[in-house]
């Protein structure tokens, strides 16, 4: 699985269209899209609970929302063979891509910590931003790369096995209540604060799995075997995390809870995350279906960026500007407040997709 061949390492349409998808869901809140759905289709309605969806669980429970975080740091590990396939490639130096990876590693740790200030607009150290986890589970990913298959997944599952010791021996009565939990104790140590919403720092150390596994499957798109044996690897992998995450939380072993990253958690995220890629994968580079795609490509192409401007403009700046325009002219025709409010969560989101489609055709790609 690790023997990667040549022609394999051209960029993977479905890849570039799973991130692109990703990263449009994404900025789509930043607009405030999904907040402005819902106050158009109060409690009440048929498309309220539909919409709901698009928002993260309170506790034990998943949402499809709750799966938007594991899905970017699957592709991330799915991505990294190629992407250092193609450093080693031209630089020929394992070296320059190990002092490459640890560059990025810490401009995503900086850029994580950052959006915590921009947040607060004051000085703060927080580590729950995705960024800022991600740069563990990417360096963690990055010292497996070379390893057999079974070595990563082996390591994987230990790294969820610690997670799920560490909070069991710490509150054995209660390991996953909120404001009592391990995790909740780290982040006093590290932070000197909890997260009100129950988010936890330590979440980087079950969710490299995440990362490990779409190494995984990288390493697998990138060999030779036949595409039906990588997709039918896929969906039993896939299955195989769905049956173990569930069932973790229906037999009151572990409960499904996204903002700790429980091992049930990890599992059935990762169990959809494999699935998506498997749907995507013969969708778009077996079945060939790509007449949809440009949309979702134009974004992944810039996602770091465009995840950046959102966070730190989009609902900050950019909704209230667009907002100005919008409500000037269209409350004259009598459309109402919640009316207002979804079409310049739309016009934000179209304007931000704007801005990747302008990068595009300038042919302008940030990368770190």
């Amino acid at each position: 699985m690790n023997n990667p061949s040549s022609s394999a390492s051209q960029r993977l349409v479905s890849l570039d269209v799973y991130r692109g998808l990703t990263m449009f869901l994404l900025i789509a809140e930043a607009a405030l899209v999904y907040d402005a759905l819902l106050d158009f289709f109060p409690e009440g309605n048929a498309l309220h609970g539909f919409f709901l969806q698009f928002t993260h669980h309170e506790w034990n429970g998943l949402r499809f929302w709750d799966l938007i975080q594991p899905f970017f740091m699957f592709i991330v590990g799915v991505a990294m063979p190629f992407s250092l396939n193609k450093r080693l490639a031209v630089a020929e130096d394992r070296g320059k891509v190990t002092k490459h990876i640890l560059k990025r590693c810490l401009l995503l740790f900086l850029f994580g910590t950052g959006l915590h200030c921009v947040y607060s607009g004051k000085l703060v150290f927080e580590l729950w931003n995705v960024l800022t986890q991600l740069s563990f589970t990417i360096l963690v990913t990055y010292l497996l790369i070379r390893q057999p298959w079974k070595v990563q997944l082996s390591v994987s599952l230990g790294l969820l096995a610690l997670t799920e010791i560490l909070y069991r021996v710490y509150n054995p009565e209660s390991p996953f209540v909120h404001g009592s939990n391990f995790g909740n104790f780290t982040d006093q140590i590290l932070m000197g604060k909890i997260n009100n919403g129950g988010w936890v720092a330590i979440n980087a150390i079950p969710t490299a799995a995440h990362t490990i596994w779409g190494a995984i499957c990288g390493n697998l798109l990138l060999s030779k075997t036949s595409d039906s044996t990588k997709i039918k690897a896929f969906v039993v992998a896939g299955l195989i995390g769905l049956v173990v995450g569930y069932g973790l939380d229906l037999v009151g072993i572990t409960p499904i809870i996204k903002r700790i990253s429980t091992t049930a958690f990890v599992f059935t995220a990762g169990g959809w995350a494999i699935l998506a890629l498997a749907f995507f994968y013969w969708l778009v580079d077996v079945k060939k279906k790509q007449f949809w795609v440009f949309p979702f490509l134009i974004v992944g192409m810039n996602s770091i960026f465009i995840y950046l401007f959102a966070e730190i403009l989009g609902h900050k700046w950019l909704f209230g500007f667009i907002g100005i325009f919008s409500t000037g002219f269209l409350s004259p025709l009598g459309i109402g407040e919640h009316g207002l409010e979804l079409i310049t969560a739309l016009l934000t989101l179209a304007a931000m997709w704007g801005l990747c489609y302008f990068l595009y055709r300038k042919k302008i790609f940030f990368r770190i």
